[in-house]
């Protein structure tokens, strides 16, 4: 589990086919890689990957098939820039919110202005995880923890503050860049617990399922 608080921003040094797939050989930067292990996990532009070898400035994680086909590591090449987080402890701070590194899809930048010493971004989620951002909700933006302005169908806007933009490579977002994005792990159990049994037959919340069950006044 993460918290969306980005420690570092990496470098990927080394992108090495493995039999299909392939394994990312990342420099850390500043980020304080004392006390991780192997097997450890370390988020990466907002997908988990677990740390096969470990260096003082360095670390290797393998990417599956399954990563390569739902995230935007499908296009890693040397030389780009990360995002770099390492996985809770008890002690840590949750100052974004609970992230599992589980990427729920690629969304796309609409367009950036600058307001005052920050930026606003609008980006379009996929249709099927746009339910699942909501006002003033908490979503993952390749592994940073935001909040969300304003939604309007797929389309939900940021703020980006000057702290952030300097400490994480969403200050390199242009239209059209393709971005992780995983929503609110509540948003999701939420929407399963409340359908129960007919979850298993489908995974739409309707303004009617909510009146039904007393969310919303009819």
């Amino acid at each position: 589990m993460f918290t969306g608080i980005i420690l570092a921003v990496g470098k990927i040094v080394a992108v090495e086919p493995k039999g299909g797939d392939f394994r990312l050989k990342i420099e850390t930067g500043k980020l304080d890689l004392e006390g991780a292990g192997l097997g450890d996990s370390i988020a990466v532009n907002g997908v988990c990957l677990t740390a096969i070898e470990l260096g003082a400035h360095y670390f290797c994680a393998d990417v599956s098939n399954e990563t390569i086909a739902r995230t935007s590591l499908k296009g890693a090449r040397t030389g780009t820039a990360v995002n770099l987080e390492l996985a809770l402890t008890p002690s840590t701070r949750l100052g974004g919110h609970i992230v599992s590194g589980h990427v729920d899809g690629l969304g796309t930048v609409v367009s950036k202005h600058q307001d005052g010493r920050s930026y606003r971004y609008k980006f379009k989620a996929p249709d099927n995880i746009a339910k699942y951002i909501a006002e003033k909700g908490s979503i993952c933006i390749n592994g940073v923890s935001l909040t969300v302005n304003d939604v309007d169908g797929a389309l939900f806007n940021v703020n980006i503050v000057p702290h952030t933009l300097k400490e994480t490579t969403l200050g390199e977002l242009a239209a059209g860049k393709a971005v992780n994005l995983e929503v609110d792990l509540l948003a999701r159990y939420m929407e399963r617990l409340m359908k129960g049994e007919a979850a298993a037959k489908s995974c739409t919340v309707t303004e009617e399922f909510l009146q039904n069950s007393g969310f919303l006044s009819k």
